[in-house]
This record gives C-alpha cells, sequence and structure tokens, in this order.
C-alpha cells in the first residue's frame, strides 16, 4: 500500500510541475502582448424555499471561444474574452441549463447574474432535512446536511440541530455545558471529528463545543457517515461534522437573539458583519450561555450522616435537586479580510475568544457527589484562511488555513467538606479534596494547518491533495502551595495526516472517487510505573500507517440514488484519550490507533407530485474494528473513579438506518429517523492471556454503554402571511425514543435492572411567529412536556420538563 501512495504522490508532484509549466506559458503569451479584449463576470444563484442561495462549482462558459471555468463558492465567476457575439452557457448538476446571448464590446466589464432552476428529476434536500445542499448531496460519499436556517427560531445550539440526522444521535452527562458526544452509526466521542468550515476542531477546548455554539453560527452541517474524503485531512472512523458558515457577501447584516427559560438559563447571540465594494469584509460574532442547571434528580446510593458523625447509604431513591452544577461560557469571533480580489478569492484574518467556569456535580457516575468542586478556562485562537480558485492556471484551486491556541484550564478541588445530595456536607477528616487534592492548571498549546489543492482536470476528472499538520503541547503546574510548581514531564504529540483523491464525474448519472491516505503521528508523554501512580517515566512512541479506499454514486432511475463506499481507515489517538483531562478521566500514552474496514451502503428515492413531495433513505452500514478504543469507569481509593481508555481487542459493527420524509407544498412538513446498530465484542479470548488460553466472557455480547436502537419523528405546520404578508406562524412538535441498554458489561446486566438504562421517549413543543418577512421573530418551546425520566452515559440524569422564550431580531441582508 506504501508503494500505491508513492506512485499517487509522485503523480501530484508531476501534475503540480505541468501545471507550473502551463501557468509560465501563459504568463509568457500575456506578456508578449495579448490583444485587449472584454471581461464578463456576475453571480450564478437559484432560488429555494424562497431564499437566494449561490450554486458553487457551476460550469460557465462562452461558445466559440475558449474562455470558461467554475463558480466559486460565493458563485461568482468573471471570464474574459475578445470583443464579439457569443452565447454565455451556464450549468450544474441538478439544475437546467442556461443559455444567453452576450454581445462584447472592446475594453467593457459586463456584469450578468444569472438564476438556475433545480431540475424535477433532482434531489430536493428539502424533502430531505434542508435545502440548498445539492452538491453535498450528489457527492459519492454517504452524506446528509441539516439546514438550520429554520432553526434559528429556536433555542437549540448546533448539537441539538444535528439529531434530525439519521443516524444521530446526542449523548449529554447533564445540562448546558455538560460533557457531549455525537454518536452516529453506532460509533461515538473521539470516533467523530468536527470541523467548522473545513478546519479541525481537536483542542480548541470545552467553552467552544458544539453543545456552547448557537444554531445561528452555521449556514448548515455536513454530516459525512463513515467513509470521509481525503479533503477533511482526517483519521475520523465513525465520520465527520463539518459546520458550514455563510461566506456569501453580503452588504451588511446584523442578527441577534437572547432567550431565557427553565432552571435560570440565558443564552444570547450577537452577529453583524458588512462587505464593501472594493472586497473589505468583516463579521464578528458574539454569544454565551448561562445555567444553574439546578434541575430535579432521581438519586440512589445517598449518603446520610448521623449526630454522632456516621453515615448511612440506603437503596431509597430520593427526588433532589442540583445544586453545584452552575455553567457560563463567553464567546467571542472576529474576522477581517477582503474577498473577490485577482489574487485572492478570500483572505481572512480571525480571532477567537472564549472562557468558561463549570461546577462539577458528580463524578462519572451519579452516586458520587461533589459540592464545591468546580473548574475554569479560556482560550485564544489568532487564525488565518485564503482560498483561491484557478491558482496559475484554471482548473487549480488551493485553500489554505492555519490557527494556533492557547488554551487554559484550571481544575480546581480544595474543600475541606463533603457533600451529599441534600447539600448536607460534614467536615473532611483526612485532608482535603472530594475527588483528589488539586489546584492545577492546565497549558495547552495546539498548532494546525491545513492545505488542500483541487486540480479539475477537464468536467470529468479531478484531482484533490489534502495534507492536516497538527501539534499539540501540554505542560502542567500545581498551585496549592500559592506558588506555580511545574510538572517535570510535558506531554506532547504531532500528527500528520496526508490525502490524494481522484473523481471521475462523466456525467450526472454517476461519479466515482479512489483515495489513498498516510498517516503519521509521534507521541512522548509520562506513563506511570506502578499501580498508585506515584513514579512517572517518560515514553515516546511512533505510528506510520497507509489506509486508501474507494466511493461511488449512481442515479440508478431519476429520483433514485445509490451509494457505496469503502475505506480501510485508521484513526490516531486524540490528545484527551492519550493524556486525560487533568481531572475526571486519565489517559494512557501507550494507546494503539484503531483500524477499521468500513462499508456503507445508502439508496435514496425523491419524488414530487404537485404540491406533495416525498423523501426515502435507506443505509446499511459494517464496520470491523481492531484496537478499538473503548472508554471505560476505573475505581480508585475512597469510593471514588475516574474514567480511562483502553484497547479493545475487535468490535463488529453491523447496522441500518431509515429516513422518510413528506411535505405538503408550504404549509406541511413531516418525517423521521430509525437507526439499529448492533455493536458486538467479537474477541474470543480475554486480551492478555497466555496462548490465547483464557475464554472471552463478553464475546459476542454487546458493547457496554452504548445505545444500539433509537428513533425520532417530527411535524410542522406553517401559517404564511398571518396578519399581513410576509409573517410567518410555525407550529412544531418532536420527539425522541431510546430503547434501553446496558452500561455495563451485558454479561453483568441482564441479571440485574440496576446496570439497565430504560426505554425513554421524550416530547417537545415549539411556536415560533416571524414579522416582515424574519425581521422580528417571537418562539416559545416546551421540551420534554410529559417529564419523561432521561438517563445516558453510564445512567447520568439529564433534565426534566422545561419551557424556554426567545426573541430575535434580524436586519440587512
Amino acid at each position: 500500500m506504501r508503494t500505491i501512495i508513492s506512485t499517487l504522490l509522485a503523480l501530484s508532484v508531476y501534475t503540480l510541475s505541468l501545471l507550473g509549466t502551463t501557468a509560465q506559458a501563459q504568463h509568457r503569451h500575456h506578456r508578449e502582448g495579448h490583444p485587449a479584449g472584454a471581461i464578463v463576470s456576475g453571480q450564478v444563484s437559484t432560488t429555494e424555499s424562497g431564499q437566494k442561495q449561490a450554486v458553487d462549482f457551476a460550469t460557465v462558459y462562452l461558445k466559440g471561444s475558449s474562455s470558461g471555468g467554475s463558480t466559486d463558492e460565493q458563485g461568482r465567476y468573471r471570464l474574459k474574452a475578445q470583443a464579439g457575439d457569443y452565447t454565455l452557457v451556464v450549468s450544474a448538476i441538478g439544475y437546467d441549463p442556461v443559455e444567453r446571448a452576450v454581445s462584447l464590446k472592446r475594453g467593457e466589464h459586463l456584469e450578468l447574474d444569472i438564476d438556475l432552476t433545480p431540475r424535477a428529476q433532482a434531489l430536493d434536500e428539502v424533502t430531505v432535512v434542508s435545502t440548498g445542499v445539492s452538491r453535498i448531496q450528489r457527492s459519492a460519499y454517504n452524506t446528509v446536511a441539516v439546514d438550520t436556517r429554520e432553526m434559528r427560531n429556536s433555542t437549540k445550539n448546533l448539537s441539538d440541530a444535528l439529531a434530525k440526522a439519521p443516524g444521530m444521535k446526542l449523548r449529554e452527562s447533564g445540562g448546558v455545558g455538560s460533557d457531549m458526544q455525537l454518536m452516529l452509526d453506532g460509533f461515538s466521542g473521539k470516533h467523530i471529528k468536527v470541523f467548522i468550515d473545513g478546519v479541525p476542531q481537536e483542542g480548541v477546548g470545552s467553552s467552544f463545543s458544539l453543545n456552547n455554539i448557537p444554531i445561528s453560527f452555521a449556514d448548515r452541517i455536513e454530516i459525512y457517515k463513515g467513509v470521509v474524503p481525503v479533503g477533511f485531512g482526517t483519521d475520523a472512523i465513525g465520520g465527520v461534522i463539518n459546520i458550514v458558515t455563510n461566506k456569501q457577501r453580503r452588504n451588511w447584516f446584523l442578527d441577534a437573539a437572547y432567550s431565557y427559560g427553565s432552571f435560570n438559563t440565558h443564552k444570547s447571540h450577537v452577529n453583524f458583519g458588512q462587505s464593501f465594494k472594493n472586497g473589505l469584509t468583516y463579521e464578528i460574532n458574539l454569544f454565551q450561555n448561562y445555567s444553574d442547571n439546578n434541575y430535579l434528580v432521581d438519586a440512589d446510593h445517598v449518603e446520610q450522616w448521623n449526630a454522632d458523625g456516621s453515615s448511612i447509604i440506603t437503596d431509597e431513591v430520593f427526588r433532589v435537586k442540583r445544586f453545584n452544577d452552575t455553567y457560563h461560557n463567553e464567546a467571542a469571533v472576529a474576522k477581517i479580510g477582503v474577498t473577490g480580489k485577482p489574487w485572492a478569492d478570500r483572505l481572512m484574518l480571525g480571532f477567537t475568544y472564549s472562557r468558561m467556569y463549570k461546577e462539577v456535580q458528580t463524578g462519572v457516575r451519579q452516586y458520587t457527589v461533589f459540592g464545591e468542586k468546580h473548574r475554569r478556562g479560556h482560550s485564544l485562537m489568532p487564525s488565518l484562511e485564503y482560498s483561491k480558485r484557478d491558482l496559475l492556471t484554471r482548473g487549480l484551486d488551493l485553500t489554505f488555513t492555519a490557527n494556533y491556541n492557547r488554551n487554559l484550564t484550571t481544575n480546581i478541588d480544595t474543600a475541606s467538606y463533603r457533600y451529599n445530595w441534600f447539600g448536607e456536607r460534614i467536615r473532611k477528616t483526612n485532608g482535603r479534596g472530594e475527588q483528589s487534592e488539586q489546584y492545577a492548571r492546565a497549558y495547552n498549546d495546539n498548532w494546525s494547518a491545513t492545505l488542500t489543492l483541487n486540480y479539475r482536470i477537464n468536467k470529468a476528472n479531478t484531482l484533490t491533495f489534502n495534507n492536516v499538520w497538527n501539534l499539540f503541547h501540554r505542560t502542567n503546574a500545581s498551585l496549592l502551595t500559592g506558588t506555580e510548581i511545574e510538572n517535570e514531564f510535558a506531554k506532547d504529540t504531532r500528527k500528520n495526516i496526508a490525502g490524494l483523491s481522484y473523481r471521475l464525474m462523466p456525467s450526472d448519472r454517476w461519479n466515482l472517487s479512489i483515495f489513498g491516505k498516510y498517516y503519521d503521528q509521534r507521541v512522548s508523554g509520562p506513563m506511570a510505573t506502578d499501580d498508585k501512580g506515584t513514579d512517572y517515566v517518560m515514553v515516546h512512541r511512533s505510528v506510520q500507517q497507509a489506509g486508501y479506499g474507494a466511493a461511488g454514486t449512481c442515479f440508478v432511475l431519476p429520483g433514485l440514488q445509490a451509494k457505496l463506499s469503502y475505506e480501510k481507515a485508521y484513526r490516531l489517538p486524540t490528545i484527551e484519550e492519550m493524556f486525560g483531562d487533568e481531572d475526571l478521566e486519565s489517559g494512557q500514552v501507550n494507546l494503539r490507533p484503531e483500524n477499521s474496514h468500513n462499508v456503507n451502503l445508502n439508496l435514496s428515492y425523491s419524488r414530487t407530485l404537485g404540491r406533495h413531495s416525498f423523501y426515502l433513505e435507506g443505509g446499511l452500514l459494517y464496520r470491523n474494528t481492531r484496537d478499538y478504543i473503548q472508554r471505560n469507569i476505573q475505581d480508585l481509593s475512597g469510593g471514588k473513579e475516574n474514567a480511562t481508555y483502553t484497547n479493545y481487542g475487535k468490535v463488529v459493527t453491523k447496522g441500518y438506518t431509515l429516513s422518510a420524509r413528506y411535505s405538503l407544498a408550504r404549509w406541511l412538513s413531516l418525517g423521521g429517523n430509525f437507526s439499529h446498530m448492533d455493536i458486538r465484542d467479537m474477541e474470543k479470548y480475554q486480551i492478555g492471556s497466555t496462548g490465547n488460553s483464557t475464554p472471552n466472557l463478553t464475546y459476542k455480547a454487546r458493547m457496554a454503554n452504548v445505545p444500539y436502537m433509537f428513533a425520532d419523528s417530527d411535524i410542522s405546520l406553517y401559517w404564511h402571511d398571518l396578519g399581513r404578508k410576509g409573517n410567518l406562524l410555525t407550529l412544531t412538535y418532536d420527539n425522541q425514543y431510546l430503547h434501553s441498554f446496558c452500561y455495563n458489561s451485558e454479561v453483568i446486566g441482564t441479571n440485574s435492572s440496576a446496570y439497565m438504562i430504560p426505554d425513554q421517549f421524550s416530547h417537545n413543543l415549539a411556536i415560533s411567529y416571524s414579522l416582515h418577512n424574519g425581521r422580528y421573530n417571537l418562539s416559545l418551546e416546551c421540551r420534554n412536556f410529559t417529564d419523561e425520566r432521561l438517563y445516558d452515559n453510564f445512567s447520568l440524569q439529564k433534565a426534566g420538563r422545561a419551557f424556554y422564550g426567545k426573541i430575535r431580531v434580524h436586519f440587512g441582508d
């Protein structure tokens, strides 16, 4: 396989050298005196659901000339030609082609915008979950996209929006600001990588995680399931979440909102920006979240103290209120730069600042309760973004991003008391600290750079090269003595992932991509030499692996699309898995990378009959994963516990997803998703047993703490022009169902309900009213209105019935 990768990389270098030769020849041609001509430019767009959207990657050319190209991500094009009469031809997959007669005069710059009409047989994302994502739908990879615009009047954050996608489930350990994991087709947590506009978000800090970012931050969310394009340069096995922001040029805009609800929850955001005629562009995004998170939970194993200081623990279940769980975070994202220049389609400098404060109510299990333990942190991240289409020669596109993130987290556990679920406390007799005494600071420095070269050889053939480089460095210091004492050992990783792909797309009906990836990781960090963790030595290790895969899609019949993909994939251990969080999670620096054979088959069908639109989708998946990295609970002295990560021999996942949606004109939309994931331990013998002599008691059992069957559905009713033209009343009902699962080994859990997370079926209602075409908006929500008991990771309980209200205004483009 390394020979294949070397050959592909050599081909890439050779291609680029040819491009350079071509560019030099073109430069000589202009220098020798190219006759003066004319310019025609403009924007290619389409109108869907009453909103105008740019069409990127549309083909634009002048018949009878050699002038042609493709639109950029804002749908803009620019062609040069000799003076004369031509026919401008614009075409894009999924749209009817447009031809316009143009007459160009010497020295003239003609502005001509083109509006494309979607073809009747094209897959229209409005019947799935969103609009305006046809390029993703045409991809050979198993992808869906969630349009966030219809949710902007809700109090949802980005992670809530993802729950609408088939095979996707949001897992949280509590309320606002709690630890969050996304589950996609049976994989969760670190198996799934998160990007914002193609930039990896690993190491950015918890204050800028998806369950903290407001829904208005994104234009849409792209979900790549299983097999991932090389353009992301990632080592995900479960899939990729790509948050896509609005990059269209807008004269000026302002979007602001505030919401208040149960548990003293406040959320607000302000987003404003402007683009000038000279290309200067700026954008500011501010948001915050605050909540007391003082909702009721059912607590067992509650410790109670007698008058003499002794304690008892009974099996009685008490309804108690959380009391040490306040969370707040604030973030500011600023960007300034230029767009639409001959030397840069987009050049933006950015700066992100975020901070958070979080009280820690429980350990990894709910019966461990804390009364004073907390953490705080902040993050600073400057960034650079540059993109240029037709660099040096027509068809060669370059995108480059770079950022540096300085993240500081302080964990504080210095209490002199023990607490129970009633908020009562008793003085400790054996030192300070509820989990383990600490006043510790972790400095995290994270450098990241991404380079993507995309070369459209012609309409049918495209080469893509991507390289992601990442460097991480962590130092720790203790502040218990009042002075900062730095730990002896630092923790470092260096990661580089390179990929090259070739895509063949000879027609609108089918396309095929093949690709190869090369993974390189170097790690150094401390490893304990004894069980008590009192002595450490520095260890170093490195990993080099090669992966490969292919993906294809075909429109079997008008409206019926099939997708098939395969990948031999690797996932390198993350920073958290190797180094922990310096508090409730301990890392394992010697973790091996996961490797997996991933197969995805997907069929989708869409049909529009007059005012009625239908969409059906089904997917099958298979994952055969070795050295699976599993998160387990580790018991500590004093009845405490933390989480740790270990390599597990062999895990096989077989599953399927179903999705359906129906819409009636602009008045009704209803649909739902169902997922079943069978995730089994397929290791026959206990890991580490001599000569494979000891049978594995959990062989063929389901993996612990992983939901395997869940579903959701929703229905929305729309009343247009209520009160006056341009107003809209929306009423939405949605629900989520989760089948019971075992958070311990299935072998143990089937004999005791104490290890089972029960069936859950929650319901939500929302009503919103928009005035003046969305300029003023008011919404009310009731989440979990039946007050269902909701549980997740290791039976941690989430909030019950809650009410929220939100006001939002939007001005400008």
